[in-house]
């Protein structure tokens, strides 16, 4: 099959023809139909110093998809060929503290596919049954696909209740898109998104956000001064900050209302200082820190929210077959485009 790997300990991804792989006991074989590239794997790309301390080559990255099943291992029971699936891509070991007692999302001892195992910018993938989540055949691949990082987004914003609530977004990147679709059809009254792109809060625009700010054009002043007035004086009842930027980290707790919450995704590329007392602790606010997506309660939810009429299509903004593979690549570096998705 051909397959993109990461060859060598360098810059960049190799298309090879690889072996096709073969199901093992509680496995199967999916084809892939189409897979999305992530911010992870751009840094694998870029081969900077998290990938060069995390990533063995040789690897067959990527790990958000969907496909169709093809094959079986020995004792597998929950799927049948020609079932339509997408995949968590959390491995988990079912025998530690945190995943005997409900939190697997943060595993003591998880692989992850496409980093610990080949994953899916390829033709075929193998899979562990259990990680496999049946989908419905209306949604096309193209979203399909995306359902493992759109559940990271369900966890952000879902972590308090929005429902007829202000809420501040600070970073409009693919999972900040889609935590103001879900927030939108959550029932969110007034939802405020910041970025440095315009086109990326064009794209909040097309998802429903009520207010957009570009904090590369205003002061931190003025851009704290337009969210109180749009609040009423009163700050914003939850602020979700999917950024990981320093400033967009103050940004949401000078925002939140004292008594709010903030939901923090992003991840800083290094320590960041608080003014605890006046920033967290006398205005009485939650903290909530995400990583990945509760297994499998959120997907659960993010089935009900397709259901009930969610809406990420504007956030898929580029298609290529997967030898373009590039050209993607070069837009997540740009910025200048949502999520990208490949088609082996």
């Amino acid at each position: 099959m051909k397959a993109l790997v990461k060859a060598e300990p360098k810059p960049g991804f190799t298309l090879l023809q690889v072996p096709d792989p073969k199901p093992g006991p509680g496995e199967v074989v999916v084809r892939i139909k189409a897979t999305s590239l992530c911010g992870t794997d751009a840094h694998i790309y870029r081969w900077d110093a998290w990938a060069q301390s995390r990533i063995h080559p040789p690897r067959i990255v990527g790990h958000e998809l969907c496909g169709d099943v093809i094959e079986l291992g020995a004792g597998v029971t929950s799927v049948k060929t020609g079932d339509y699936v997408a995949a968590e891509s959390h491995f988990t070991c079912g025998l530690c503290f945190q995943c005997r007692t409900g939190q697997a999302h943060v595993c003591k001892n998880y692989k992850i596919l496409g980093i610990d195992v080949d994953g899916s910018y390829a033709e075929y993938v193998r899979l562990p049954e259990r990680v496999l989540w049946k989908t419905s055949r209306d949604i096309p691949p193209e979203l399909a696909c995306v359902q493992e990082p759109l559940g990271n987004a369900v966890d952000a914003a879902l972590a308090e209740d929005l429902t007829g609530h202000t809420v501040l977004i600070t970073g409009c990147g693919p999972t900040g898109l889609f935590a103001a679709a879900v927030a939108r059809t959550a029932g969110a009254a007034v939802i405020i998104a910041t970025d440095v792109s315009d086109y990326r809060l064009g794209l909040a625009k097309q998802l429903g956000v009520d207010h957009t700010l570009n904090v590369r054009t205003d002061s931190p002043d003025r851009l704290a001064s337009a969210i109180q007035d749009m609040t009423g004086g009163e700050g914003v009842d939850a602020a979700l900050e999917m950024s990981g930027a320093p400033a967009a980290l103050h940004q949401a707790f000078k925002a939140v209302k004292n008594g709010g919450c903030v939901t923090l995704f992003g991840i800083p590329t290094g320590s960041v200082s608080f003014d605890l007392p006046n920033e967290i602790i006398f205005k009485g606010i939650r903290v909530y820190g995400v990583t990945g997506r509760r297994l499998f309660k959120t997907w659960y939810r993010l089935s009900g929210l397709f259901k009930a009429g969610l809406n990420i299509r504007p956030v898929i903004t580029h298609t290529f077959p997967m030898v373009d593979f590039a050209k993607g690549f070069d837009l997540i570096q740009s910025g200048q485009c949502g999520k990208v998705v490949l088609f082996p």
